[in-house]
Formats: structure tokens, sequence, C-alpha cells
């Protein structure tokens, strides 16, 4: 299975909202580079960020479902 990255973060906070998100509507994620940014302070930025992958397969899915706006649930006053 080859792995595709569809989003770049500089923090792993960043990177683990797409990964929850991913996850939650059915897709296969892998996040790369993380541990190595939090080891080696600047890594991140060096080395092109943490890296939100999905296999091939579900990339143009993925992608579109990123760019779909957060709609949050009925009656979640957090985001109201």
């Amino acid at each position: 299975m080859k792995l595709v990255t569809i989003s770049t973060a500089f923090n792993p906070a960043d990177a683990h909202v797409m990964r929850t998100r991913l996850e939650a509507a059915g897709f296969d994620v892998f996040v790369k580079n993380e541990t190595a940014a939090l080891t080696l302070e600047g890594y991140a930025l060096t080395a092109g960020g943490i890296q939100v992958q999905v296999p091939e397969d579900q990339v143009e899915e993925a992608k579109e479902f990123l760019n779909t706006p957060f709609e949050p649930l009925p009656g979640d006053s957090q985001f109201q």
C-alpha cells in the first residue's frame, strides 16, 4: 500500500486534528515525521513538516473532505 501526503502541518496538534477528522469519516490515516518534529527542535520546518498521509486510492476523496468546511453537530453550543 503506497501512502501519499495530502496535507502538511507544522505542529502535532494541527496534524492530529486532520487525522481525527479523516479517521472519523472512515479514511485510513498515517501521520509521518511527528516524533522527529517533537524530538528535534525545528525539524518539522526543515523536513517539510508533519505529513498527513492516506493510501493512494483515498487521496482525492480525502483532499475533498479536508477542503469541505467543518460543520458542527446540531446543538453543539461550543461552536455557536
